[in-house]
């Protein structure tokens, strides 16, 4: 299947290929038509199998130019740095449509996010927290949002967003179209679907844990943690191939006492992100990977939901 046999439109069929996007991954073309009948969906899709463009392709191809300032679509996502990600795919996919999309998010001044919606969105990706102190400040209506994606639900009650996504889905209209994505289904997931869901067609990419055809897994046995610090070093400094890596820890101390290792042994060429580190810092420091200034990130599992 091509992204051409998808019912899109010109505007996002131009701005796909542009940017060299032919084939839908599975949990694209599962989703789509079920998103184009209106229906609620869950989405059951790992990281790295597409499930950004898989919910963003039918909202953009169902989307109807008005003259309403307010959001027509509500993206709730668990992070700073995913709310950005997901406004840049935005962007990548509405080249050629008049879509405004606006990021918002803790740890910036709320004033100036209240005066960004002022001027109007279409699409609205928010973080539970700075969502609902803008909704209670009136910084726009509710009324307009037809769409609700929830992104990453299992994450966002991990790190205890449930209070926040229930207050927010009860000043929702509720006329909407609701489409929850989440690597995990858990009771808690189940329990919120059927409160605030219609009876939604659940769409899986693969069944859980199944690894993704392209990525290559390789194992090594190790005892233990300066073991492990040896061989990443012996693995960085011989693999020229170890341009841009990610390293995966346990808990935030071992993400630091490691980062101190390897910082020592490659000044310069490190970043160490987890959720005791500010907003701002992990936003650089993702920012300062994807340029090429830092070699390899390390991070506690939340990082692998946003990159």
């Amino acid at each position: 299947m091509k992204f051409s046999d998808l019912n899109l439109n010109t505007a996002l069929l131009n701005a796909l290929d542009e940017r060299g996007y032919t084939t839908p991954t599975t949990i694209q073309h599962r989703v789509f038509p079920v998103v184009m009948s209106g229906r609620d969906v869950c989405g059951i899709a790992q990281t790295g199998t597409g499930k950004t463009f898989a919910y963003l392709l039918p909202l953009l191809r169902l989307w109807k130019f008005s003259k309403d300032k307010n959001p027509q679509i509500l993206i709730i996502v668990p992070t700073r740095e995913l709310a950005v990600q997901v406004v840049e795919s935005v962007k990548e996919l509405t080249t050629y449509m008049s879509v405004v999309a606006i990021p918002i998010y803790g740890g910036v001044n709320i004033n100036t996010q209240w005066k960004d919606l002022q001027s109007g969105a279409d699409v609205l990706v928010a973080t539970p927290g700075r969502l609902y102190d803008l909704i209670l400040n009136g910084a726009f209506k509710t009324k307009a949002i037809k769409k609700l994606v929830i992104d990453e639900m299992d994450e966002m009650l991990n790190l205890g967003f449930r209070t926040q996504i229930k207050n927010i889905l009860d000043l929702l209209p509720d006329k909407r179209q609701n489409l929850l994505f989440s690597a995990t289904i858990t009771d808690e997931v189940e329990s919120l679907m059927d409160t605030y869901f219609n009876e939604p067609e659940r769409v899986e990419a693969s069944p859980t844990g199944t690894p993704l055809e392209n990525i290559e897994q390789a194992f090594y046995d190790v005892p233990n943690f300066y073991t492990k610090v040896n061989l990443l070093h012996l693995l960085l400094t011989e693999d020229e191939s170890m341009t841009k890596v990610l390293v995966f820890v346990g808990t935030k101390k071992l993400a630091d006492d490691l980062y101190e290792q390897l910082e020592a042994k490659f000044p310069g060429t490190a970043g160490v992100i987890h959720s005791n580190k500010e907003q701002n810092h992990r936003f650089n420091t993702v920012k300062q990977f994807h340029e090429g200034v830092y070699r390899f990130i390390i991070a506690t599992d939340i990082v692998a939901r946003e990159n």
